[in-house]
């Protein structure tokens, strides 16, 4: 169940203008979930990145909107699954994956983490943490886990695409974001993540001072 799909629209660039994309991926083999009990996990829903979308619900981070009934209902489900089965990974996965379409950072880093202590070595789930620590302001963090998950996978493309808007518009390096962007152009020339380096690239060349 590999999702390459567009999970936030990133609000507030502040670099010429640029618009660009942070991508999530949701691991898994091809199956849906491995627990009996499960409901199948919603479809990722568009969302924008914090302090763009009005009223976060309490406890949740600034920006984000109460999860819908399906949600919820997903949510406390897997809850159960992962309290009867605290070994079972896939179910802390897509436990983590509910908190992501959710709009819950938090809680997704932490069951993400739980995941992660099981099964270390995947690039998806290190990349879709990293997108949560970047929802949380965790910008040293998300950068660390979208290095981790270039280096498991240096085919990566999500992970570096990620990687370049964290450098581009929370930390403002624009060189490291360039180097990010850059690589993908070389491995995947014809891929979404390349057209949408391009553009982000072109953005980053016109907000420059001149």
């Amino acid at each position: 169940m590999n999702r390459n799909i567009l999970l936030a629209l990133v609000g507030g660039l502040v670099v010429g203008g640029l618009i660009g994309y942070f991508i999530g991926v949701s691991s898994g083999s091809g199956s849906s979930m491995v627990v009996a009990a499960a409901v199948p996990a919603a479809p990722a829903t568009p969302g924008v990145m914090p302090g763009a979308m009005p009223g976060a619900a309490p406890g949740m981070a600034p920006g984000t909107m109460a999860p819908n009934a399906t949600q919820q209902q997903n949510v406390a489900t897997l809850e159960r699954v992962v309290l009867q089965e605290p070994g079972n990974r896939q179910a802390w996965v897509e436990l983590g994956n509910a908190y992501f379409d959710s709009s819950q950072p938090q809680k997704a880093v932490t069951a993400y983490a739980k995941a992660l202590a099981l099964k270390g070595d995947d690039p998806n789930v290190l990349t879709d943490q990293g997108v949560m620590f970047r929802d949380l302001g965790q910008f040293d963090k998300a950068v660390a886990n979208f290095e981790k998950a270039s280096k498991l996978d240096p085919k990566h493309l999500q992970s570096l695409f990620n990687l370049g808007i964290v450098y581009a518009n929370d930390l403002h390096k624009p060189d490291q974001a360039k180097a990010a962007w850059n690589r993908i152009l070389t491995l995947a020339p014809q891929s979404p993540q390349a057209e949408q380096a391009r553009q982000a690239l072109a953005s980053l060349k016109a907000g420059s001072p001149r």
